[in-house]
C-alpha cells in the first residue's frame, strides 16, 4: 500500500515545521493460530498512514507525519500465549509520557493512534497528564465498529484486515471459531484467568467468513474515522478525540 515517506525517513532539516504526528501504539501478541503477532501494530500503522493522506488531501496546508510505531505494549492477558511480549500498563504509560514529552519539542500536535484495547488504561493515564503539563497531545481508538463485543480479538474484522494488509501472513487453514460471547460477559473470566482462560485458541470472534475485501472497506472507514477525528480536533477528559457530531453535541 502506497504512502507517502513516514517520520523516520526524514533527515532532521527535511521536516516541515510544527508537523502532526501520528504515533500508532499496537502490541506482541497472540492472535490466534492463523494471525500474525504483530496484528494489532500492523492494522494501526496501516490506520495511521492512511488517515494522514485523508488529512493531507483535506487541509494541504497541515503538516502530517507517521511516525514509527510503539510495538510493545500492555498485554497480561494475552500471557498464557508463546510469543506475547508485554511491557505492562505503568511501563507503558512512561514509555508514553516520555515519547511525547520529547515529540513536543519540534512538532505540533501529537495524536497516538491505539490499535489495542490492553493499552487504553495506561494510554489514556498518559495522555492525561501529558495534557495537564500542557502537551498538545490526543489519543483515538481504531473502531471496527463491533458494538456488540462479540468481535474482538483475531475474529472477523481483524482476520479481514490482515488478508488485505498482509494476505502472505495469515494461514485460512488454521483459522477457526472461537468464543464469540459478548465482550461485557466475557470480561470477569478474562480479568481473572486471561484469555487461555476463556479461549483456548486465542480467538474471540468467528475469523472463519474474513475476506480481504471487507479488510479493505474496512481499513477505509477506520481511517475515515480517525481523520475526521483528528480534523476538528476536539477530545474529551481522558484526551480521546472526539467524532464530528460528538464535539457538536458538546459545544
Amino acid at each position: 500500500m502506497a504512502s507517502r515517506p513516514g517520520l523516520a525517513d526524514h533527515s532532521w532539516t527535511a521536516l516541515p515545521p510544527s508537523p502532526c504526528v501520528l504515533v500508532p501504539l499496537g502490541s506482541t501478541e497472540q492472535h490466534g493460530p492463523h494471525l500474525p503477532l504483530h496484528t494489532d501494530t500492523t492494522i494501526a500503522t496501516a490506520v495511521a498512514e492512511a488517515a494522514a493522506a485523508r488529512l493531507r488531501r483535506a487541509r494541504p496546508d497541515l503538516n502530517v507525519l507517521v511516525a514509527p510505531a510503539v510495538a510493545y505494549g500492555a498485554s497480561g492477558e494475552h500471557q498464557g500465549f508463546p510469543g506475547t511480549a508485554s511491557i505492562g500498563a505503568e511501563a507503558l504509560r512512561f514509555l508514553l509520557v516520555e515519547l511525547v514529552r520529547s515529540l513536543s519539542g519540534w512538532a505540533g500536535r501529537t495524536v497516538i493512534v491505539n490499535g489495542h484495547g490492553g493499552n487504553l488504561r495506561p494510554l489514556a493515564a498518559a495522555v492525561a497528564h501529558l495534557r495537564q503539563e500542557g502537551h498538545d497531545v490526543a489519543w483515538t481508538p481504531c473502531e471496527t465498529g463491533d458494538a456488540a463485543g462479540t468481535d474482538s480479538h483475531a475474529g472477523h474484522a481483524e482476520t479481514s484486515l490482515m488478508l488485505h494488509l498482509a494476505p502472505e501472513l495469515v494461514n485460512m487453514s488454521r483459522a477457526e471459531p472461537g468464543v464469540s460471547a459478548p465482550l461485557a460477559e466475557l470480561m470477569p473470566g478474562l480479568v481473572a484467568r486471561g484469555v487461555a482462560g476463556v479461549s483456548p485458541s486465542g480467538v474471540l470472534g468467528d475469523p472463519t467468513a474474513a475476506s480481504a475485501e471487507y479488510g479493505r472497506h474496512l481499513l477505509d472507514r477506520m481511517a475515515a474515522d480517525v481523520a475526521g477525528r483528528a480534523g476538528h480536533g476536539r477530545a474529551d477528559g481522558s484526551g480521546c478525540l472526539l467524532r464530528a457530531e460528538e464535539a457538536a453535541w458538546r459545544t
